[in-house]
């Protein structure tokens, strides 16, 4: 899994949000995209009276999760539930293909390698049939972090994922299915705008004689808008979703089809992003039409928090949803989130960078001539808080070295706060606190340091054996004291604050809770599955004599949990 709180990969990936930011506003790869492949429309699904479907989203992270969910994906028929279900002709990967960057090791690493071995390829004999099963890929925003480069390699110049087939040209696609069912995947390009190529690419479909009156839409999209409008309402994602949908699927006056669909139903929006299931129903008070609004975000990445989600929410246009299911449950999410407790043991680079930055501050605070008292021997002989203060204060006004580290430490952790969920800006008051604490507990460890090395054991400020020591235990005590207070400080936020769902919860990148939907679509209506794994397979065994089956299968059961079922009726 990747260790998210890795100091190297926290820079790597910082300095990738940068440079995509500068690629989506300066070299939007959508616009080459329609460049190169003038010609795009539609896809078909195969012609069949029953059609199956696997949906799957935010998949290439650590092996057991993400290969736990391929496995799945691959078998002919699940039983879940009591009811048996059939693999999907179609493979829908809903965004974040793989993490934490899009470099072609990590796609072959996280996501070939697991897909490729439990759907394998094997070249069919003279005569064989071919394969048919369809893949179509959404980027998430993993995916754009190098403009889409190795996005665009993989899955738009029709190439194969196992026995996974891909067909789109684009970074978006149309899929007609049977029964008047339309599959619409749109690229929103890191929380940005819908590009003209795209709305114009959708729009030409939606003038065709195959997209006919009285169709239902089933949109998938990288992010779950509506979930972010609830957190923050300066957050525009929904708007552009409900954009597309009223502007292009809808179509205005000057539309050639805007009479044709203005029985057009969107059924359902489907998405990934955060790594859990919920589903939301909102109703259309003037048409009474029910959309249904599905995150399942479950492929493979660590789990997020359900107990920061609301119960109802209203949307761009006043539109009222109501949640209906989340996998985990707001009780399992809670307990969850007290493994941030043990987060030191799950950070071990924090730990140890917490500890090295403490010593090297205390190494400044030591500067000085060799004939004068050090702060160690100065504060060695300190007999309370008070005094303390005043000894610090006397050191660090002739010391900017320590005076600005100090403020690097507060201000990092201060705008470390999460201002998008939870009491927006007010957040930054938990930070400050946060950082605060963590220089009391520095200077308070150097107190406690110097009392122990040089009152007790009575070793000499200079002396090898009692810097070494000092050392030790910076790093040691040191790093465990402050990684443990950030622990603590994520741990109050999501069940206090309610707010970091994402750092809270990468923290110890918990692999359970994994799931991913199957619909079955059929002339009376479309189904949706949503399926669960609460716990992965961590033990597999290699198999050689099938070479069409899965190469790696599970020494254990996996036990599939039906999380929830909904029918949109047509």
């Amino acid at each position: 899994m990747v260790n998210w709180y890795n100091v190297q990969q926290l820079a790597s990936t910082g300095l990738k949000t940068l440079i995509s930011g500068i690629f989506g506003n300066f070299a939007d790869k959508r616009e080459m995209e329609a460049a190169l492949s003038p010609g795009a429309g539609a896809y078909h699904a195969l012609d069949k009276d029953e059609l199956w479907i696997d949906y799957v989203s935010d998949l290439g992270d650590g092996f057991n999760p993400t290969y736990t969910v391929a496995y799945s994906l691959a078998q002919p028929v699940l039983s879940v539930g009591g009811k048996a279900l059939q693999q999907g002709d179609v493979l829908i990967m809903g965004g974040d293909a793989v993490y934490p960057t899009p470099e072609a090791v990590e796609y072959e690493n996280r996501l070939q390698g697991p897909y490729n071995a439990a759907f394998p390829w094997k070249d069919k004999p003279a005569g064989g049939k071919p394969y048919t099963k369809k893949l179509f890929v959404l980027p998430g925003n993993h995916d754009w972090y190098d403009g889409l480069g190795n996005f665009i390699k993989l899955f738009c110049q029709k190439r194969a994922l196992g026995r996974w087939l891909t067909e789109q040209e684009r970074s978006y696609f149309a899929v007609r299915l049977p029964h008047k069912y339309w599959l619409i995947g749109i690229d929103v390009q890191l929380n940005a705008d819908i590009d003209k190529p795209q709305m114009d690419y959708f729009r030409k479909i939606l003038e065709g004689q195959d997209f006919e009156a009285g169709s239902s839409v089933i949109l998938c999209t990288a992010e779950p808008s509506w979930v972010y409008n609830s957190w923050d309402q300066k957050n525009k994602s929904h708007a552009r979703i409900q954009f597309f949908i009223d502007r292009i699927l809808y179509g205005d006056e000057n539309c050639s089809y805007y009479e044709k669909n203005k029985s057009l139903r969107v059924a359902a929006i489907l998405t990934g992003d955060l790594h859990h299931y919920s589903r939301y129903e909102q109703v259309h008070e003037q048409t009474g039409r029910v959309t249904q609004l599905v995150t399942a975000g479950g492929g493979g990445a660590f789990a997020h928090p359900t107990h920061l989600l609301k119960e109802s929410i209203t949307l761009e246009g006043g539109y009222e949803a109501t949640r209906r299911q989340a996998f985990p449950t707001a009780a399992q999410s809670r307990r969850l989130a007290w493994w941030n407790l043990l987060f030191p043991f799950f950070s071990l680079q924090m730990w140890l960078f917490f500890g090295a930055f403490h010593l090297f501050t205390t190494w400044f605070l030591q500067s000085g001539r060799p004939d004068q008292k050090t702060f160690l021997d100065q504060v060695k002989h300190t007999p309370d808080l008070s005094r303390l203060c005043t000894l610090i204060y006397e050191h660090i006004r002739h010391s900017p070295s320590v005076v600005f580290l100090n403020l690097v430490l507060l201000a990092g952790l201060t705008f470390f706060a999460d201002t998008a969920t939870g009491r927006k800006k007010w957040n930054y008051i938990a930070g400050g606190i946060h950082g605060l604490l963590q220089l009391l507990v520095f200077y308070l460890l150097v107190w406690a340091f110097a009392v122990i090395n040089m009152n007790l054991l009575q070793w000499p400020v200079r002396s090898f054996r009692q810097i070494a020591l000092f050392s030790a235990e910076m790093l040691v005590i040191g790093g465990w004291v402050c990684t443990m207070i950030f622990g603590i400080y994520l741990l109050v936020s999501t069940l206090v604050i309610r707010n970091h769902p994402t750092e809270a919860f990468s923290s110890f990148r918990w692999q359970g809770y994994k799931n991913f939907l199957r619909i079955k679509i059929t002339r009376s209506a479309a189904t949706i599955y949503a399926i669960g794994i609460r716990k992965i397979v961590t033990d597999w065994e290699e198999q050689s004599t099938d070479p069409h089956a899965s190469r790696f299968r599970p020494k254990q059961t996996i036990d599939y949990t039906l999380i929830d079922e909904i029918e949109l009726k047509p």
